[in-house]
């Protein structure tokens, strides 16, 4: 406990800062000030695993079949990371909202100690388990070494990223949204420069292969971690980050987890998603399990920045309900919600007509392109009407509502589209796993219109009732 303390400054005053911005400013304004930064550092984050594909698949196909298979597990140590996350920003923005600094002094300080819990789990868990995770796909030991040579090296950097993850939901929950851009920058550019310096040995860089993407991912982890402590040594949080902070407080423990758990298992779902398609696509041939794993690289560039804006909206959500503003809370979800049909119409756009660009970035096979191509074409399908799900599901969160957003991803990730795809793939080939991902959009977004406004009616209600 003393190592903690003493490398996260713990013991030191904090300032507390006037965070009453956030219900006196302008609603568009605001918004955009928060989703901004936030959608160029979910952008620069979608990019380290966009850059160390180009790069691995310069190496072969098979080191990029690899890498696409060790991208779920690689997911779920992220998943775990900003789940949590999710609700330490959601706790921290609330009670400072409802003016209550200890209880996110708390939330603050506990929700960095067990991140660093969950970072070691997370790390243990992968690596004796990687090897019969990838021999469960493929039957090529070569693949199965290759991965193996990544997963070994980059999920030693769990509890790094943890902990980098917790201090951006931290700085995110206090509306400090362009350091947090500034941090994210930091590692990916740390990343781009190293990567091809270390899988090609570049100079007196040795030449490390497959090895080298992992090396460089880790390295930029670090530096982003390192950003943030030092912009927290500069402007220090208004949160107290100190030992009376750490002693356990049940009822924030409690929400931050009841929050965190249903969001750990929303972030996670993709990565089961991907297994399960991985199993249905395995059948037909292994370039589909390599398209799968480029639609996700690509898909991170084009949902994440749509993400990030619900990450910019998320304190707002929060520490408005919790200051009893209703119609802010109302006009910030609509806005968000507008601002996110932009973005995936964009990426629409994109996959439509610049698809086979898109796919030889990752494969040079012509069959694997023209592969490529068809999925993107249909599964774009469903990426505007998808906005309604994402902006709904990430405003529940922000309410507290962990568990109602997680139904909302189930549908996504699970009870529609992996029966869908079974069904579909066996009517009419693999073809159908793509088409079931619009279908699964389509039905996920309606379901998500009712749940949401139900829910959101029925505690708009009773937090009127409190104020009057």
């Amino acid at each position: 406990m003393w190592f903690f303390c003493a490398f996260f400054g713990i013991g030191k005053e904090k300032i507390i800062m006037n965070q009453t911005f956030m219900k006196e400013r302008r609603i568009f304004p605001l918004v955009f000030s928060m989703a901004l930064p936030m959608m160029l550092s979910m952008a620069f984050s979608s990019l380290y695993n966009i850059v160390d594909s180009y790069f691995v698949a310069k190496l072969s196909e098979d080191a990029m079949t690899a890498l696409s298979l060790v991208f779920p597990a690689q997911n779920l140590m992220t998943s775990v990371a900003v789940g949590f996350g999710v609700g330490i920003n959601a706790m921290i923005a609330f009670y400072l909202g409802a003016g209550q600094q200890k209880k996110a002094n708390h939330a603050a300080a506990q929700g960095l100690m067990f991140s660093v819990v969950h970072g070691l789990l997370i790390m243990a868990l992968c690596l004796i388990g990687m090897p019969a995770f990838l021999g469960a796909f493929t039957s090529k030991q070569s693949v199965v070494d290759l991965g193996a040579e990544y997963s070994d090296i980059v999920f030693l950097f769990a509890v790094i990223v943890n902990v980098g993850i917790t201090y951006e939901k931290i700085f995110q929950s206090v509306g400090r949204m362009k350091e947090t851009m500034i941090c994210m920058v930091i590692g990916f550019v740390a990343n781009i420069v190293l990567d091809p310096l270390l899988i090609f040995g570049v100079g007196f860089f040795p030449k490390m292969g497959i090895r080298g993407a992992a090396v460089a991912t880790g390295i930029g982890q670090v530096l982003t971690l390192i950003a943030y402590i030092v912009f927290d040594k500069v402007k220090p949080l208004p949160v107290r980050i100190n030992r009376e902070s750490l002693s356990f407080d049940g009822e924030v423990c409690g929400r931050m987890y009841g929050i965190g758990i249903p969001a750990t298992l929303n972030m996670a779902l993709p990565s089961v998603l991907i297994t399960a398609l991985n199993g249905i696509l395995s059948v037909y041939s292994e370039s589909y399990v390599l398209v799968l794993g480029v639609y996700y690289k690509l898909q991170t560039f084009i949902y994440l920045p749509a993400n990030g804006i619900i990450q910019g909206i998320r304190p707002l959500v929060g520490y408005n309900y919790g200051a009893g503003e209703n119609r802010r809370v109302e006009k910030i979800y609509r806005l968000s919600l507008g601002m996110a049909a932009l973005l995936m119409a964009a990426g629409t756009v994109a996959c439509m007509t610049v698809p086979s660009q898109l796919m030889s970035l990752f494969s040079d096979s012509a069959d694997t392109v023209s592969k490529g191509c068809t999925a993107l074409r249909i599964i774009c399908l469903g990426f505007i009407v998808s906005s309604l799900s994402v902006t709904y599901s990430g405003t529940l969160e922000a309410l507290g509502e962990g568990v109602p957003s997680l139904v909302i991803s189930l549908m996504r990730y699970i009870v529609i589209i992996i029966p869908a795809a079974f069904i579909l793939s066996r009517a009419i080939g693999a073809v159908g796993v793509w088409w079931a991902f619009v279908i699964t959009e389509c039905t996920a977004a309606v379901a998500a219109c009712i749940l949401f406004h139900r829910i959101w009616g029925r505690k708009s209600k009773a937090s009127e009732g409190k104020v009057a």
